[in-house]
């Protein structure tokens, strides 16, 4: 792409971010009280626009639409092509229950009978 014009890359550019907003447009991490749109996203990571977006680190949250997906441990960022690349040490999905510190049955009962 270097033989091209620099109005011409640039353009490419634009349109092709705007491909990538489209496309991930549901993705959201929430952090500080804030929320921002991602770009990309893949298991070690995510990526924001990097005119809007402050640098993040810590914990943040991962939602697509209102549901909450992940919890995310942030550890490092760069900058790449108009993007802020983030990567994280951890992510925990979220559930709706806690988790069973014991052994759930295959078949457990659906009521219990009154004893007589």
């Amino acid at each position: 792409m270097d033989h091209l014009p620099k109005e011409l890359r640039d353009g490419l550019a634009a349109a092709q971010e705007l491909a990538t907003r489209k496309a991930g447009r549901r993705l959201r991490v929430q952090a500080n009280g804030r929320s921002f749109a991602i770009l990309r996203s893949w298991p070690g990571g995510f990526s924001l626009a990097a005119e809007t977006t402050p640098q993040l680190r810590g914990l943040v949250d991962i939602h697509e639409g209102p549901r909450h997906l992940y919890r995310a441990l942030i550890v490092a960022s760069r900058l790449e092509n108009r993007e802020l690349v983030f990567e994280f040490k951890r992510a925990t999905q979220v559930t709706a229950t806690a988790p069973a510190d014991f052994e759930r049955p295959e078949n457990p009962p659906t009521a219990m009978l009154p004893e007589r």
